[in-house]
């Protein structure tokens, strides 16, 4: 939801037809395996389709084993308790408050602080309602540094 940039079409596109490409040669017990070993070292979910489509061959994970990156982590006891993007935005703003605390009078930090917290809750509030968060989970920067802290 960024009000700031409404234009530009440049990304890539989805294959057509929802089967395994003939080129893959891994099957989905090798996916399954590969998936978990790269979570092991520490790669999130997004990362670790990057590292498949680049140095495995593997354009989508979901037409070869029938489930999310996040869901084979989920299974297996690896999914991180705040979800990837929130995860994100939340590092952002430690940052941001880490920058702030050296430069108080930077007065679009702090504009952009508070864009940033903003859409922090909204994505809180989206999580919430289709369950992914549980319901008296908050942000407060204080948590924030916290959860940032123990994920690295």
């Amino acid at each position: 939801m960024n009000k700031r940039r409404d234009k530009g079409s440049s990304h890539s596109t989805r294959p057509a037809r929802p089967v395994p490409p003939g080129w893959v040669v891994y099957g989905p017990d090798d996916i399954e395996l590969l998936i978990e070993e790269l979570a092991r070292k520490g790669y999130g979910p997004s990362m670790i389709g990057v590292i498949l489509r680049d140095q495995f061959g593997i354009p989508l994970v979901k037409p070869i084993i029938g489930k999310k990156i996040s869901q084979v982590l989920a299974e297996r006891g690896l999914a991180y308790e705040v979800p990837e993007d929130l995860l994100a935005l939340i590092r952002k703003a430690v940052n941001l408050r880490r920058h702030l605390e050296e430069h108080p009078k930077d007065y679009h930090a702090k504009k952009g602080l508070l864009d940033l917290e903003s859409k922090i809750r909204r994505l809180v509030k989206y999580y919430k309602r289709v369950g992914k968060l549980p319901r008296d989970w908050e942000y407060s920067p204080e948590r924030a540094k916290l959860i940032v802290a123990e994920l690295g």
